[in-house]
């Protein structure tokens, strides 16, 4: 981010996910300071409790614990970054002794901070208890729940009254993984082998998610489009299934696209430009 911070002058520049039970929250809360200033405040920070068992296994951390180390680990990151008493506090896997910032943060009262929800509701209800923004697949996959985006966003709101806090709506940023190309067939002939190894390499065989097919992994990218998940045709495509999305949630701030890379990167650029010339437009008033 300092590097990316350097060459650029505008552009917001996020974590996507700090696994907060990998860090003592004082480390986190300084780096991330820090960051703010160098960007002049363009740094925004994503938290989560970390997706991969084998790095909990590797640091001697039990899965189970990570999401209340998570919201532990944020309450303190939030009290640092808004309060200026030093703070003493005792944990059974980290320790504050007269702890506060090495500086003030550059952006007030904080910068942007994120919570990842996926698989569960536990990232909307950290978010809701600490009042701070989520980020969140727009296929929720799981076990766990059933719920529509629609009430997935109602957990937070409800958890955020019990303390006091207000979700802002605005602050709701939906993951979609999208690739476009002239028409439909070609989009998806150009992503086709891509994502297959992203779904069964990644989230399949090394996560150790559900397949999303009994069947050759080629395949997985039609039922994926067929369903919604993914999002690979053509601008109008998109346009459609960003409104689906807006009725789907109740209405979300702004859509993040995954960069996946599926496809070479001739044609992963002329799918950002695709994007940007004929679908942003019809989103931000400059059409008119």
């Amino acid at each position: 981010i300092a590097t990316a911070a350097e060459r650029t002058r505008h552009i917001k520049l996020g974590t996507g996910v700090i696994s907060l039970p990998y860090h003592h929250p004082l480390m986190v809360a300084d780096r991330m300071v820090l960051l703010d200033h160098l960007t002049r405040g363009r740094v925004m920070m994503g938290v989560g409790p970390g997706a991969l068992t084998t790095d909990a296994y590797m640091l001697g951390i039990d899965p189970v614990n990570q999401r209340r180390r998570m919201d532990e680990s944020l309450g303190i990151i939030m009290r640092l970054l808004t309060e200026t008493e030093p703070i003493t506090y005792e944990s059974e896997w980290f320790t504050l002794k007269e702890a506060r910032l090495q500086l003030r943060p550059y952006t007030q009262p904080h910068f942007p901070i994120a919570v990842a929800a996926a698989q569960s509701p536990s990232g909307m209800v950290v978010a809701g208890k600490h009042g701070v923004g989520v980020l969140s697949v727009s296929a929720l996959r799981g076990d766990s729940f059933s719920s529509t985006l629609k009430e997935f966003w109602g957990i937070a709101e409800e958890v955020a009254a019990e303390h006091g806090n207000t979700m802002d709506r605005g602050e709701w940023r939906v993951v979609l993984l999208v690739h476009l190309a002239e028409s439909r067939k070609d989009a998806i002939e150009q992503a086709r082998a891509g994502a297959a190894r992203y779904q069964r390499d990644y989230f399949e065989n090394t996560i150790g998610l559900d397949p999303v097919i009994d069947g050759p992994a080629d395949e997985i990218i039609d039922e994926q489009v067929r369903t919604g998940a993914w999002c690979v045709g053509t601008p109008d495509d998109l346009v459609e299934r960003i409104m689906g999305l807006d009725e789907e949630t109740g209405g979300f701030g702004g859509l993040l696209i995954m960069a996946t890379e599926w496809a070479t990167r001739e044609q992963v650029l002329h799918s950002y430009e695709l994007v940007a010339r004929y679908v942003m437009p019809r989103f931000q008033g400059s059409l008119v």
